[in-house]
C-alpha cells in the first residue's frame, strides 16, 4: 500500500531526545502524524524537520485525547490504515512492516504484545482482557487499525481507556484481531504516567470502565 494512505499517529509529551529517531523510521512506512500534546521542549520542531504531520496541542490533554486528536487528523487526511507507536524510543519502529503487513492480509486491527510489563495493573489488566475479549497485551501503545473502524465506533476514545477502547470494540464486535509480538527497550528518562500509584490507579480504572462498557 502507498506509503501516504498510512497514517503512524505518535503521541508525544517532552520527548525531544527520541523524536527525531521514531520519526525518521516511521518515515520509510506511512506519515508520521506526531501529536505534540503540550511539551514543553522542542518535541514539535523537531518532529516536523524530521519529517512528520504536527498536531500541536496547547496545554498537556493526556495520552488518550493526543491519540483522539492523531485519529482525527489520519482521517482527513483520508488514510486507510493507522498505526499508533509511542515517541519515547521502546518500541522497535522496525516492526512497523509487519503490522503493516498483517492489515493488507486482512486484519483489521492488529496489537502488539510486549515482552514484558512495567506496573502490577497492567498484569491485571492483561490477564482480565485475555480472559474477557482475547487481548493478551491490550496497553501496548504499539497498535495498528483500519480506518474504518475508528470510522464505526465513532471515536478512538470515550472514557480514558489508555488507548485500549478501539481494541476491545473490535474484539467484541468479532473483528479480525492478529496479535504480534513487540519487543520493548527501557525508556531513557520517567514515564509520562507518572508515579507508580497514581499510574496503577489510573489503569485499574480504565479498566473498570471497560468491563463496564463492554461487557
Amino acid at each position: 500500500m502507498e506509503r501516504h494512505r498510512i497514517g503512524i499517529v505518535i503521541p508525544a509529551f517532552n520527548e525531544a531526545a527520541t523524536i527525531v529517531s521514531v520519526v525518521s523510521i516511521a518515515c520509510k512506512y506511512g506519515m508520521p502524524i506526531v501529536v505534540d500534546d503540550g511539551s514543553s521542549d522542542n518535541t514539535g520542531k523537531l518532529a516536523m524537520v524530521a519529517g512528520a504531520t504536527v498536531v500541536r496541542l496547547d496545554v498537556n490533554c493526556g495520552y488518550d485525547q493526543a491519540l483522539n486528536a492523531g485519529f482525527e487528523r489520519a482521517d482527513e487526511l483520508k488514510c486507510v490504515h493507522v498505526v499508533t507507536m509511542d515517541a519515547d524510543g521502546q518500541h522497535d519502529p522496525e516492526v512497523l512492516a509487519s503490522f503493516i503487513q498483517a492489515l493488507n492480509e486482512g486484519a483489521d486491527i492488529v496489537i502488539g504484545t510486549r515482552n514484558h510489563r512495567q506496573r502490577l495493573a497492567e498484569d491485571i489488566f492483561a490477564w482480565v482482557a485475555s480472559v474477557r475479549w482475547g487481548i493478551r497485551d491490550p496497553l501496548c501503545g504499539m497498535k495498528a487499525y483500519r480506518i474504518s473502524l475508528y470510522r464505526e465506533l465513532g471515536h478512538f476514545d470515550s472514557y480514558y481507556s489508555i488507548g485500549t477502547e478501539l481494541a476491545i470494540y473490535a474484539a467484541k464486535s468479532g473483528k479480525n484481531v492478529v496479535q504480534l509480538p513487540v519487543e520493548t527497550r527501557d525508556r531513557i528518562d520517567k514515564s509520562r504516567f507518572g508515579r507508580r500509584v497514581s499510574a496503577n490507579i489510573r489503569l485499574l480504572r480504565a479498566l473498570w470502565y471497560g468491563i463496564n462498557i463492554y461487557n
